[in-house]
């Protein structure tokens, strides 16, 4: 059986589902059965075009969910290229805790999405560990972290992110969390 290749969208209708995606995020992460009708009302979008692109609020949610964490797993790259590895690893750290307060303000709503029998299955977290273990891998041949740290490892340091709440000010927190984390992987680091 042959698969049909997607064809890119035209940039209007980027920029329409950017624009869905962005109110939905912060529409679902106050009440996380906000309306559908009124998040494509806000992002300026009718009920055609919002439903073609997202036909039900699970495939809105799961996009969602696995649009933040692809961007946090792309920011990874891109800032091995602008920085050295050390503070690459702690730029991207602090991404990564602007995703764990999205998820969690977003928690209802995907516990929502996918806990129906039979319903879609929550995204896999392989795109942010697979770019935690591109930092780590960098930072260990730079000789700033101490070797053989997993991507494994790292998730499980820093699951104390989502204890966090985000209705509390929760970025000086997330801030001493993560220096102490960053304070264990140089221990024993090569280079310090």
């Amino acid at each position: 059986m042959q698969h049909k290749k997607e064809t890119p969208l035209r940039s209007d209708a980027q920029r329409n589902r950017e624009r869905i995606l962005s109110v939905a995020i912060s529409e679902l992460t106050q009440c996380p059965d906000a309306p559908l009708s009124a998040i494509a009302k806000k992002a300026g979008v009718g009920q055609g075009t919002f439903y073609r692109n997202f036909p039900n609020r699970e495939t809105l949610v799961l996009e969602i969910y696995h649009h933040e964490m692809q961007q946090v797993a792309d920011t990874a790259a891109h800032l091995l290229q602008e920085l050295p590895p050390p503070r690459a690893l702690r730029t991207w750290m602090d991404r990564l805790a602007e995703f764990a307060m999205t998820k969690a303000g977003l928690a209802d709503a995907i516990r929502l999405a996918t806990g129906a029998p039979g319903g879609p299955a929550k995204p896999s977290p392989a795109p942010v560990a697979d770019a935690a273990e591109l930092l780590l891998r960098a930072n260990e041949e730079a000789g700033t972290i101490r070797p053989g740290v997993s991507a494994d490892d790292f998730m499980l340091a820093i699951a104390g992110l989502w204890q966090l709440t985000p209705t509390e000010d929760w970025r000086p927190r997330a801030a001493r969390l993560l220096d102490l984390v960053v304070d264990g992987l140089r221990a024993g680091a090569p280079r310090p």
